[in-house]
């Protein structure tokens, strides 16, 4: 068969409703990893959704235990003698399903397609985008009478919405068994809908507390107002001491240096679009903004109570932070750096958590990269259009494992896009970009078999 072939099969299991079908029953698994007492169905999705998947396509597997004690990992590797090693990763947890909160009456657990949305938790993250890459697998190895000319070894892991406890000793452990020359796969969203999207890392994630402590309770408002300071007050302008009144960034560390010329000739090539027109660092594109810079924003603020205030002024005011940050920021000197920036600015008594909470570390791919050339020519031999192709995603995700703990460069290939609804109500994917990534991956796994790989013959 050719290659043509693959990628016709590829589809052919789309529009036969046999992905759907799979998909149904993957979103049928509420795997939430943030609750308690989910560790049965994360286990199930591991041995009864991917095992049978994996088995007959000559995968050896096993389930790794989390050494810290969360969701379960599956290994797997299909082995030839010649050709590249390639890594390829997903995970099957999920966030929350938010019951109750869907628009008509939807179940997050029950795949509902309206139009060209598929509806359910995890059509998007991450369980339709492993589905994608797996399916598409099938298709090639069918097509080359199941030699595909290249090792893939895979893992699963269902801890990633919880932060990905226990994924670096894992890696650590099995350093060995996971080696490969590449990191394929597929998480986030694509640059828009209708651009087949590469992206070769991730911005880091850092959350923190800002708190004003001052008293013990609240005082009357009448008797105490104008002699007691307020805390919320003084929260509110230390935040603002943080960023100017669009969000430009003040603070001088957290400005990063690492917008270099490649990086933003790359960006050049991928306008965004849904952004606020004025916000965000001056003299920077929207691209820029997004992928090339660092943010900070307010999740959440802890003051009085907003459904039943008092005429009191409180004691205690909180706000949760984040800095989304790219290389070149120091993780380990975000919050020194913001303590001094602080203390300069006269906010001595606005408490800086030590307790940060660094969900992953920025990492970034030269979009020049052999690798990235590579895959790019992929795609586009595929597709006929020209990839957006980022240095690094916007969002988070446990890329640094990869690069730092297993060495390797790393290719995602997106089948998502900004609007769908992951970790909210409503979460969907798109049935035109599912069946696109089919064509995408099926070539792509076809390509790696044909030779000429980077750093091979």
């Amino acid at each position: 068969m050719t290659r043509e072939a693959a990628i016709a099969a590829a589809a052919a299991a789309f529009d036969s409703g046999a992905f759907e079908a799979a998909l149904a029953r993957l979103v049928a698994l509420p795997t939430e990893s943030q609750r308690q007492g989910a560790e049965p169905d994360l286990r199930r999705y591991l041995d009864e959704a991917i095992r049978p998947m994996l088995e007959p396509m000559g995968f050896a597997l096993r389930i790794a235990e989390n050494p810290r004690g969360g969701g379960p990992f599956l290994i797997a590797e299909r082995r030839e003698e010649t050709g590249p090693v390639i890594l390829s990763y997903g995970h099957g947890d999920v966030v929350p399903g938010m019951e109750g909160r869907w628009r008509d009456g939807r179940s997050p657990w029950m795949l509902d397609r309206a139009g060209d949305r598929l509806y359910g938790r995890g059509t998007a993250d991450n369980k339709g985008q492993h589905l994608v890459n797996l399916t598409a697998l099938d298709s090639v190895l069918k097509a080359r009478g199941g030699r595909p000319g290249f090792t893939l070894r895979l893992v699963i892991e269902m801890g990633e919405e919880a932060g990905s406890l226990g994924l670096h000793e894992l890696f650590v452990a099995e350093r060995e068994a996971l080696a490969a020359d590449v990191l394929i796969a597929s998480d986030g969203p694509r640059l828009a809908p209708d651009r087949p999207t590469l992206f070769m890392g991730a911005r880091g994630g850092l959350s923190f507390d800002l708190t004003v402590d001052l008293r013990a309770g609240g005082r009357h408002s009448g008797n105490w107002g104008g002699l007691i300071a307020d805390p919320m007050i003084r929260l509110a302008h230390a935040l603002a001491a943080i960023t100017d009144a669009r969000g430009a960034l003040r603070v001088p560390e957290w400005r990063p240096g690492s917008l270099t010329p490649a990086v933003r000739a790359a960006l050049a090539e991928c306008p965004v679009e849904g952004f606020e027109e004025g916000w965000g660092e001056p003299g920077l594109t929207p691209s820029e903004r997004v992928f090339g810079w660092n943010s900070f924003a307010v999740l959440a603020v802890e003051h009085g109570d907003p459904a039943a205030p008092v005429n009191a002024i409180a004691g205690r005011a909180r706000a949760r932070c984040q800095l989304r940050f790219v290389v070149g920021t120091d993780p380990k000197e975000i919050l020194p750096a913001l303590r001094r920036h602080l203390a300069r600015e006269g906010f001595a008594d606005v408490e800086v958590s030590d307790s940060a909470d660094v969900a992953f570390t920025a990492t970034r791919l030269d979009p020049d990269a052999p690798w990235a050339r590579w895959a790019a020519a992929s795609l586009e031999r595929t597709t006929g259009r020209r990839p957006a192709i980022l240095p690094n995603l916007g969002g988070s995700l446990p890329n640094e494992e990869f690069t730092d703990t297993l060495g390797m460069p790393t290719i995602w290939v997106p089948h998502s896009y900004s609007g769908c609804s992951q970790h909210a109500p409503d979460e969907h994917a798109l049935r035109p970009i599912l069946r696109e990534g089919l064509a995408i991956m099926a070539g792509l796994w076809w390509d790696l078999g044909e030779g000429g790989t980077p750093g091979r013959a």
